[in-house]
């Protein structure tokens, strides 16, 4: 058995602040504004595992009104949709995401975040493409980026 999750996460960017994506501090002079890090595709991994399972989303468990979440690494997040998911019997088949950032290009930090993505998660199908918004909007103008993820789990044996 088969179940297909989806996550969104956009945050708006600003100077000063830590750029982190996959677990991965990103040297820029913009990072995101959030409660937590901001990692935008931990965030909508985790909430593509949750919504697989029908558990929810990152805001139900990690609420940005606790302050014990207030800069938290997202990584725990990820952490606790995985223990729900394999509580739950599933496994994840693949992972396939779009960072959508117009600066800084990814490419060379893309090993790193699957890397760091496989340790979490257990998955070794990982597909993350790095896409910029051709200066449109506010991804474009670089005052926030985005990240969409679609997960595949799989019933364990």
């Amino acid at each position: 058995m088969y179940k297909i999750g989806i996550g969104f996460d956009i945050h708006r960017l600003e100077e000063g602040k830590k750029l982190i994506i996959g677990g991965v501090e990103i040297p820029f002079e913009k990072g995101w504004v959030a409660h937590s890090d901001g990692d935008i595709f931990f965030h909508a991994l985790t909430d593509a595992i949750l919504g697989a399972l029908g558990k929810g989303d990152i805001g139900e468990l990690f609420p940005d009104t606790k302050e014990e979440n207030k800069n938290k690494s997202s990584d725990i997040f990820v952490k606790e949709a995985v223990k729900i998911m394999k509580q739950e019997g599933y496994e994840i088949e693949n992972i396939d995401a779009y960072i959508l950032l117009q600066k800084p290009k990814l490419l060379s930090y893309r090993q790193k975040i699957i890397e760091n993505t496989q340790k979490l998660t257990g998955c070794s199908n990982i597909f993350l493409k790095g896409k910029t918004f051709e200066k449109l909007g506010d991804i474009g103008q670089g005052k926030a980026g985005a990240c969409e993820v679609i997960v595949l789990l799989k019933k364990q044996d």
